[in-house]
């Protein structure tokens, strides 16, 4: 999701580092070979369940493979009926018509009907719930107006009657029909959430489930917990596997021991020195992403020298993408050229969309420090000192910061650069509350569209934690989803002009779009990688 979501710096393919001690003969004896269990692990915590709510990849993972929607994005990427059989859309695109399956049920049995949709949509979009991803729904009818808190919530363009859902549009969505596969858009039973209060989502017994499993074994703190087959879930003939544990492993060799071990049956090794062990291992597979890290500059004024567009785009500049790549991935990232990563969508005319919109960032530290020193002489300072903030959790977030401090002092004279390190949730809060100089981040698209990262830095956007106005970008963003929806030549220019306004402003700095490997057991079939939105998908998922 967050893939979604936000990413932690060692999100699905990089592994972050820590005390594994708890992982190491998580399994007993166990070899993996059960033809009925799975086993994988995540390298942090996972945090709620709560399916409004949620932005981080791992728990969207939970969410999305014990959930289900309307659509469920098949093997080929394509969006396909899951609990809806049929979805129509209107010639204008302006109405989608979700009729349901017959027949639908919770885990605990109880009807899953076309209200449980309704509920799900009004209740991101409600200010009470302070969904950070309600501008998802920007376009519905209403929507915006509910967000801002100036209409009632029963006021949203989402309707049911009987066992089909409407869905009013203001405006042409292009990426609308993946949002019906979206993990935070999923039903929700409103008794259940409503007696449940505060504690839904905060456990796996706080949830009701209406995917391929159900979730077991999660206290909201513990680190080992499990998938059972959900056998009410409406295509439960198609899941295969009756079991599959997660565990929470934090060292990257831990995972690759446990998985020579027998004891997982997947462990990333994008960590340079793992990824020189193993890339010539047989179980050796790249995993796809369409995945951005990058810099946040603070600009709400806190930080004078950040206000400063000369000194951000002298760090911009200082930046050596390709080195910053060589050392800290080993060459396995690519280089970042904007924000919209390579493999997330293709152009009009076939292009992938990141190499049409690229405006142009390059390592230049004759330029860089030239506009460095008149920065700083414009906010009347002859030197300066930034703290960057990554993630305490994650060893490759460790060696980005420590080569960005060495490269970024080198080629701006007067420059100190500062590492802070904090939890991957407690990053996730500093950049929500501004608390923060720069912070690096990484988003991973929610859908095979532009908007998925164009949506991100529009003002007043609830991801743009630097809270920097760009009134050129959002201009053309917006461009891009109402006037040229349709239009998708047109749509991919307004992309790159929303591109070259960020590239002139200096308003972040793209690091690197990221790739990964994982040894993954060829015994296990089934198991589907997206690029976007839901990273794993495990309901076909079986052992051979």
């Amino acid at each position: 999701m967050d893939t979604w979501k936000k990413w932690a710096i060692g999100a699905a393919v990089v592994v972050v580092a820590g005390a594994g001690t708890r992982a190491a003969g998580l399994w007993g004896g166990s070899n993996g070979s059960s033809s009925d269990t799975l086993k994988f692990s995540f390298p942090t915590e996972i945090q709620t369940l709560d399916i409004s709510k949620n932005t981080d990849t791992y728990s969207g993972t939970i969410i999305g493979n014990t959930g289900s929607n309307l659509l469920r994005v098949n093997a080929k990427g394509k969006a396909v009926p899951e609990l809806a059989k049929s979805v129509k859309v209107s010639k204008d695109g302006l109405t989608y018509t979700a009729t349901l399956r017959s027949g639908l049920k919770w885990s605990d049995g109880s009807k899953l009907t076309a209200k449980d949709f309704v509920y799900s949509w009004q209740r991101i979009v409600n200010p009470k719930t302070a969904s950070q991803y309600a501008y998802l729904t920007s376009g519905v009818k209403n929507a915006d107006d509910i967000v801002a808190g100036k209409a009632k919530v029963s006021t949203l363009g989402v309707t049911s009657k009987g066992n089909v859902i409407t869905f009013k549009l203001e405006r042409p969505m292009p990426q609308f029909k993946y949002l019906l596969t979206f993990a935070n858009f999923m039903p929700q039973k409103q008794s259940f959430v409503e007696k449940q209060g505060k504690k839904y989502g905060t456990t796996s017994a706080k949830q009701l489930y209406s995917g391929p499993y159900k979730f077991e074994g999660w206290n909201g703190t513990n680190n080992s917990f499990k998938l059972v087959k959900n056998d009410n879930y409406w295509d439960a003939k198609s899941v295969k596997t009756k079991e599959i544990d997660y565990s929470v492993v934090k060292k990257a060799e831990t995972a690759v021991q446990l998985y020579k071990q027998g004891k997982l049956d997947r462990a990333s090794i994008s960590t340079p020195e793992l990824y020189a062990a193993n890339k010539s291992n047989k179980d050796t597979v790249k995993v796809p992403e369409a995945t951005t890290a990058y810099i946040e500059y603070n600009q709400t004024g806190k930080n004078k020298y950040l206000s400063n567009t000369k000194i951000r785009q002298a760090l911009n500049l200082a930046t050596n993408r390709k080195e910053l790549v060589d050392q800290v991935t080993s060459g396995v990232s690519t280089p970042a050229t904007g924000l919209a990563p390579e493999g997330l969508a293709k152009t009009a005319s076939g292009e992938d969309l990141a190499k049409y919109v690229a405006p142009g960032y390059k390592y230049d530290t004759k330029e860089a420090a030239k506009l460095f020193a008149e920065g700083l002489k414009e906010v009347g300072e002859t030197s300066m000192t930034l703290t960057i903030t990554s993630d305490a959790d994650s060893a490759t977030a460790k060696t980005t910061l420590d080569y960005l401090q060495g490269s970024l002092q080198k080629a701006l004279p007067g420059l100190k650069v500062e590492e802070k390190f904090v939890p991957f949730k407690q990053r996730l809060q500093d950049a929500q509350t501004q608390n923060f100089d720069a912070i690096v981040s990484l988003w991973g698209g929610d859908y095979p569209e532009g908007s998925t990262f164009y949506d991100l830095f529009k003002d007043g956007a609830s991801y743009n934690d630097g809270q920097f106005k760009n009134s050129a970008y959002t201009a053309a963003v917006e461009k891009a989803e109402t006037t040229d929806a349709l239009n998708d030549s047109a749509r991919d220019s307004d992309y790159k002009a929303a591109e070259a306004a960020l590239y002139k402003e200096a308003n972040f700095n793209p690091l690197y779009f990221r790739s990964g490997y994982s040894l993954a057991r060829s015994n296990v079939k089934g198991v589907i990688i997206n690029t976007t939105g839901l990273n794993m998908d495990l309901k076909y998922a079986y052992r051979k």
